[in-house]
């Protein structure tokens, strides 16, 4: 064999050797690749249920339909269709206004859901408030009159009970507290009057505040919720309740994918209470705002958490311990307060008497303080103040008689905003004829020099803290010094 043979003979083996090797690795790597493409895709079907049928199934035994009858004082008038803004409403006046009774009775249809054998079953408050007769149909098309055992109207929660003589299927209530945003949820219902119905959707968001009231702290789904689904339950897919269907936002009436639920640990925390027929709330004395970014820059904070307080009661538990006006409330009761809407809610659920304590950020610094928890009764319902951003620009008096008789205000000094130019950064920053002076970062200005004083030695793009009042509150307003 010659050199030239020999030579080409290793180089084929070669050759074939490296393509061999290629094949080896480029297997294993695609191999590979097939193994983690599935592991990523299979992520998603492992966690989508194949059928809602067998929880549906266990759960609607327990979800009952309730209907309702209240008188309504008419004064005369007919209810319309299509609500105050009929536009067949001048029809209905002349050709009725005079025929319809002064009281008339009022159908309006629901769902609730047993919570124990006893036969109590838990549902939304406007569902059963003010109503005269109560029927409560279960799936087995018995019905049974229920009686009002306790209700809320602040956290839209009732408990209303039956006697029947067979056993009830109670739901088991779970953990809202863990449930997380993208979980799968079912909602059971009786929408529009026509039985229950099950819907299938997605937790699409947690701790929303739709302005219901000081307690809001609601579930959004995309479960659809429509009118009678009101008080039915929300299940995770393990059939547990996590929520009490509640809210729909929607301009037609419908769902449109946007639907809220009251979370069902305050269902819980509220059990013991509603079954001894009232809820008794914690008072703290307080009025409070959003840490704002530029609030957050003028009091030396961290961050924007926390619960600002923009005014405390005098006399009140806040003001006994020692908590002071444009403190940032950041812990109670061991609870962090992450926002602004997460104290009202931890204050009212807090025992009568309890002392708690109450961590605050003042000047930059943390400070521990102990209050003693009041009852709240109506006339002391926490406010919770709202604000806008702003910039400047506003005319500032000092008081006057004549200025206090003009614009009513019952001071007899001080400053007071007479004049807010539209669109200016007085206006933007909520700024209001009216509105007292009371404080320019954190200093009381007494008189119009000193405020003159105090402002001109800001420079445009710094921002200014105010403490204002108004009609007899006080709310942090802050203003940005325009180029």
């Amino acid at each position: 064999m010659n050199s030239r043979t020999h030579y080409w003979k290793k180089a084929k083996i070669m050759v074939w050797t490296l393509f061999c090797l290629i094949g080896v690795f480029g297997a294993a790597t695609l191999l590979d690749r097939l193994s983690t493409s599935k592991a990523e895709t299979s992520a998603l079907p492992s966690a989508v249920p194949g059928s809602f049928v067998q929880l549906a199934s266990k759960a609607s035994p327990s979800v009952v339909n309730i209907r309702t009858v209240k008188t309504v004082e008419g004064g005369g008038q007919m209810p319309l269709p299509f609500g105050p803004d009929d536009p067949f409403k001048d029809f209905f006046d002349r050709f009725f206004g005079d025929q319809m009774p002064k009281n008339f009775k009022q159908q309006a249809l629901g769902t609730g859901f047993i919570i124990d054998k006893e036969g109590y079953i838990l549902t939304n408050n406007h569902v059963v408030e003010r109503s005269d007769d109560i029927k409560v149909k279960l799936a087995d098309e018995r019905e049974f009159t229920a009686k009002i055992i306790g209700r809320d109207s602040k956290s839209d929660l009732a408990l209303i009970k039956i006697d029947s003589d067979k056993p009830l299927v109670p739901l088991p209530l779970g953990d809202s507290g863990k449930l997380a945003v993208g979980e799968w949820v079912v909602a059971i219902g009786n929408p529009f009057g026509l039985g229950n119905t099950v819907t299938a959707g997605i937790v699409s968001a947690k701790y929303r505040q739709i302005g219901a009231g000081s307690y809001d702290n609601f579930i959004q789904t995309d479960a659809s919720i429509n009118p009678g689904n009101s008080g039915g339950p929300l299940l995770n897919t393990a059939g547990e309740v996590i929520g009490i269907n509640t809210a729909i936002f929607s301009q037609s009436g419908g769902s449109i994918g946007i639907g809220f639920a009251i979370p069902i640990d305050m269902a819980k925390d509220l059990l013991p209470q509603l079954k001894k027929g009232k809820v008794i709330r914690g008072w703290l004395g307080v009025m409070i705002q959003k840490v704002t970014p530029d609030l957050k820059e003028k009091l030396k904070l961290r961050d924007e958490k926390g619960a600002l307080v923009a005014d405390v009661t005098e006399g009140g538990p806040a003001d006994k311990a020692g908590i002071e006006r444009g403190d940032v409330i950041v812990s109670f009761d061991g609870k962090e307060v992450k926002e602004m809407h997460d104290l009202p809610y931890l204050v009212a659920s807090s025992p009568v008497g309890k002392t708690v304590a109450v961590e605050v950020m003042r000047q930059g610094q943390k400070k521990r303080l102990e209050v003693e928890i009041e009852e709240l009764n109506e006339e002391k319902e926490a406010a919770v103040v709202s604000e806008e951003n702003a910039r400047l620009g506003m005319i500032v008096k000092e008081i006057t008689r004549e200025l206090a008789s003009n614009l009513g205000l019952s001071e007899k000094s001080g400053l007071v905003v007479v004049q807010v130019e539209d669109g200016s950064a007085a206006a933007m920053a909520g700024f209001m004829p009216g509105d007292i002076i009371v404080e320019v970062d954190q200093q009381v200005v007494k008189n119009l020099q000193e405020y003159e004083r105090k402002v001109e030695t800001y420079k445009a793009g710094d921002t200014v803290m105010f403490l204002i009042k108004r009609q007899g509150s006080t709310l942090f307003l802050t203003v940005k010094v325009p180029e």
